[in-house]
């Protein structure tokens, strides 16, 4: 597989993984937070297979980086951390936590804001060049 469609594949996983990690705040914008909301609805029964997307592709950076001796580099973290955020029930074996009306808090609010972060992260990456 190119190395240019791995790191697609990251960065996408990152913007769609962080879309649905951050739905709890995205859903209170006014205007389109219901339609986000639907648009998750829709997307998230394949939030795993965006999971695993996320932590191969992350791992395979994270590993290709630190034995050619580039270092760390954020794309492959956030894309791990959104892999350990978006499968940790099946990982855990726990189910899922009922929604709050009154919006996210706690360690709700912190995923919310990292998928915040995760979205930035996947479109600065489309715009990077792989290295």
């Amino acid at each position: 597989m190119p190395l240019v469609l791995i790191a697609l594949l990251l960065d996408l996983a990152n913007i769609v993984g962080g879309f649905l990690l951050a739905i709890a705040l995205l859903r209170r914008l006014p205007r389109v937070g219901d339609d986000l909301a639907r648009g998750a609805a829709k997307v998230a029964p394949l939030g795993w297979v965006v999971g695993v997307v996320a932590l191969v592709t992350g791992g395979y950076y994270l590993l290709s980086h630190l034995f050619s001796g580039q270092g760390l580099f954020i794309f492959e973290i956030v894309g791990i951390g959104v892999g350990l955020a978006l499968l940790w029930d099946r990982l855990t074996g726990r189910g899922g936590r009922p929604s709050r009306e009154s919006g996210p808090s706690g360690v709700g609010l912190l995923l919310a804001i990292f998928g915040l972060l995760a979205i930035i992260v996947g479109i600065q990456g489309l715009f990077t060049p792989d290295g």
